[in-house]
C-alpha cells in the first residue's frame, strides 16, 4: 500500500507546476506564497530572489508547509497534495546547476522567452525535504485523505 501511495504522489507531483508554500515570518505569522517547483523522486526544489521574504523566513526557520492541487469544476475530482517539509538551501553547485537544468523540462515554453535562466549566482535555490504528506482524493470520499511518513528528513537530495 505504501509503494502504491507513493506512486500517486510522484504522479501528481509530475502532473503539477506550481506550489503554494507557507514559511514562517518574523512575527510568527505564516506567509503563503505560490512558486514553480521542480522535483526528484519526492524531494522538491523552488527557486526565489536571494533577499527575497521567502530566503529571509527560511534562514530563520527551515520548516514550511505546502500544498499543491488544481482548479475543479467538479468538487468531487478534487485531487492533490500537503506536506509538511524542511526547506534547505542548496549550496553545492552541481546540484544547483542540476536543479537550474530541471526547469526548462517542467518549463519548455521558458525557451520562448527572450530572458535567459538564472544562474545559481543569480537565486536562491530551495531543497524541500517532506516529513509527512497528505494525498487529498475526493473520487474515494469527501475529504478522503491518506497519510505517507517519508524516512527521517535528510539534507541530501533523495
Amino acid at each position: 500500500m505504501k509503494e502504491q501511495l507513493k506512486a500517486k504522489i510522484l504522479s501528481l507531483l509530475d502532473q503539477h507546476r506550481i506550489m503554494s508554500i507557507a514559511t514562517l515570518r518574523p512575527d510568527g505569522w505564516p506567509q503563503t506564497t505560490t512558486v514553480g517547483y521542480v522535483s526528484d523522486g519526492l524531494t522538491l526544489y523552488f527557486l526565489c530572489g536571494p533577499e527575497s521574504q521567502k530566503a529571509a523566513n527560511l534562514a530563520r526557520d527551515d520548516r514550511v508547509s505546502l500544498t499543491i492541487d488544481h482548479d475543479t469544476p467538479d468538487l468531487m475530482a478534487i485531487t492533490g497534495l500537503s506536506m509538511a517539509a524542511h526547506a534547505y538551501a542548496v549550496t553545492d553547485r552541481a546540484e544547483a546547476e542540476k536543479v537550474l537544468r530541471m526547469f526548462p523540462m517542467k518549463y519548455p515554453e521558458v525557451h520562448a522567452l527572450p530572458l535567459p535562466m538564472p544562474s545559481p549566482d543569480d537565486v536562491r535555490i530551495f531543497r524541500v525535504c517532506p516529513t509527512v504528506i497528505s494525498v487529498l482524493d475526493y473520487a474515494q470520499g469527501f475529504g478522503h485523505t491518506d497519510l505517507y511518513t517519508c524516512e527521517s528528513p535528510s539534507r541530501l537530495p533523495s
